[in-house]
């Protein structure tokens, strides 16, 4: 038996969940489920941060990213913003340049698996190397290791969580969100109301490179979170 199945025993539930939340008014934490709760508590995962001040963690999921990362980059250090990327082995293969500068402006790079696989559908051992070769690759060109995963897909079980935290990483999901990994309906204006509208202590803000209505809106949404009296803090930060 592997050292991964030792931490991980066969018996773990593999019942596959996708992240949800219920959206509360007037700038609540979203309330995510006793059952989500316990998972994230027993295996150290996130989905806020410091919830008793105001300060945002803000996060971009690079499973495809149509040639806006460079732009991004642009504006979060003309913002003086750090964000945390999450790749995939698409993305290390045709922009290595591109993670070398997250590494040296200060981001943090963060696993999405080699292949965006939804980790709870995969064996012990298919799901020990979608975020093992990734890890590799990224060492690779940067001589750096990586400590957060994104579960592609939002989709997630209590044994994907146990092997994600047994080979080091620790999950981060988001508390504000929306599906801008297609063109959205209300254009950047949805994109911006969104994310202003359920604003939080604590926020884990997760926008997806490959949305053009989040790229039109980012600088001014940057300025305008910071208007609030919210701090862009980073992953590191979490206890």
């Amino acid at each position: 038996m592997s050292e991964l199945e030792t931490a991980c025993p066969g018996s773990l539930d593999n019942t596959k969940y996708g992240w949800g939340m219920r959206i509360l008014p007037n700038h609540q934490i979203p309330d995510i489920g006793a059952k989500a709760k316990e998972l994230l508590d027993k295996y150290h995962a996130i989905f806020t941060g410091n919830t008793s001040e105001k300060v945002v963690y803000l996060t971009f999921d690079e499973g495809y990213e149509a040639g806006n990362t460079a732009n991004i980059l642009d504006i979060l250090k003309g913002n003086d913003v750090k964000a945390a990327f999450f790749i995939t082995g698409a993305f290390v293969k045709s922009e290595p340049a591109l993670v070398k500068r997250m590494v040296d402006e200060g981001h943090i790079v963060g696993n999405h698996t080699v292949n965006h696989v939804s980790l709870p559908t995969v064996s012990y051992e298919k799901a020990a190397d979608e975020i093992n070769r990734l890890a590799q690759m990224y060492a690779g060109i940067t001589n750096q290791q990586m400590k957060y995963l994104r579960p592609p897909s939002g989709e997630y079980s209590e044994r994907s969580l146990c092997v994600t935290n047994a080979l080091g990483y620790r999950t981060v999901f988001w508390s504000i969100a929306m599906a801008d990994w297609v063109p959205l309906k209300g254009g950047p204006d949805e994109a911006y109301n969104t994310v202003m509208s359920r604003l939080h202590n604590g926020a884990v803000i997760l926008l997806h490179a490959v949305s053009p209505d989040d790229i039109q809106i980012l600088d001014k949404l940057i300025k305008d979170i910071k208007a609030q009296g919210y701090r862009f803090g980073t992953l590191d930060e979490i206890p």
